[in-house]
């Protein structure tokens, strides 16, 4: 488990970098020209590929194996990016965790709130699919 949680925390980081450099893009340059729900359109699937292969480097880097240490992986990574974006909503933006909250109910903070699992579940999908070839 030690190395699931390890992977969860590099996974994360990686990510989280990542979304940081895009998520500034698509706030100053994109939603202006698009709108909130365009911009996350347009992102997401970028971020999602990245989860992926981010994803599948540090599974196979730190052989995390079964699925009860992917799913501890995807559950450290959730974990640390909730707390990095509650976190960061109330240093950067002032928000209160009920706005954070109230934010999930737009369609683009859904949409974005899917994506967030997708990355939680993502080791787990791959540790599963390495287990049928």
């Amino acid at each position: 488990m030690k190395q699931a949680a390890l992977a969860g925390l590099a996974y994360f980081t990686i990510v989280f970098a990542l979304g940081f450099v895009l998520g500034s893009v698509r706030v100053l340059l994109v939603e202006p020209a698009l709108g909130e729900f365009s911009a996350v359109l347009i992102e997401l699937p970028v971020m999602l590929l990245a989860c992926w292969l981010v994803s599948g480097f540090w599974v196979r880097r730190l052989r995390v194996s079964t699925l009860q240490a992917a799913l501890a992986m995807g559950g450290v990574a959730f974990s640390c990016l909730m707390v990095a974006e509650f976190s960061l909503g109330a240093l950067a933006f002032e928000r209160t965790m009920s706005d954070q909250l109230q934010r999930f109910m737009t369609l683009a903070g859904a949409l974005g709130l899917g994506g967030q699992i997708a990355f939680a579940l993502f080791p787990w999908i791959q540790v599963r699919r390495a287990a049928f070839n």
